[in-house]
C-alpha cells in the first residue's frame, strides 16, 4: 500500500514523503503513524497529514526583499533577476524608509528562523501601502 505523509509548515508550504507500505494489519498503521491525521484512503493508498508550526527548509533558507513592484517577500536565494519569490506579504512605500532599510532590502534579509521570520515583517509593516 502507498502511504503519503504530508507536512503542512505554518507558512503554507506543504512537503510530501511517499512510502511504500506492506500492510499486514490496518492497526500496525495506525499505531504507526499515530501522530498523523488520516486525511484520505482507498484501496491502493493512505493519506496521513501533520501541522509543524515552524517554517518549512524553503523558507528558512530564503530572503526578504522586494519585488519591482516594492512588494516584500520572500526569494529561493538572494533578491534579484534570478531568484524565484516563494512567499509574498505586502507592497511597501518605499520613500517612507530610510536608504539602510533599502539597502538592507535590496541585498536580502536572511530568514533562518521563525522568530526571525515574525519580526520582519512587523518591522516593515508599519510601511505597507
Amino acid at each position: 500500500m502507498t502511504v503519503i505523509l504530508e507536512t503542512v509548515y505554518m507558512d503554507g508550504e506543504v512537503s510530501e514523503e511517499i512510502r511504500e507500505e506492506t500492510v499486514t494489519s490496518m492497526k500496525d498503521i495506525w499505531n504507526k503513524y499515530k501522530e498523523w491525521h488520516l486525511i484520505n484512503m482507498d484501496d491502493e493508498q493512505i493519506v496521513f497529514q501533520r501541522y509543524v508550526d515552524d517554517l518549512s527548509p524553503l523558507t528558512k533558507a530564503g530572503y526578504f526583499g522586494l519585488t519591482k513592484d516594492g512588494t516584500l517577500s520572500i526569494f529561493e536565494g538572494k533578491p534579484g533577476e534570478s531568484s524565484r519569490v516563494i512567499q509574498s506579504f505586502f507592497q511597501i512605500d518605499v520613500k517612507k524608509l530610510e536608504s539602510h532599510e533599502q539597502e538592507k532590502l535590496k541585498k536580502g534579509i536572511s530568514v533562518r528562523s521563525k522568530r526571525n521570520y515574525k519580526r520582519v515583517i512587523e518591522a516593515y509593516e508599519p510601511f505597507g501601502k
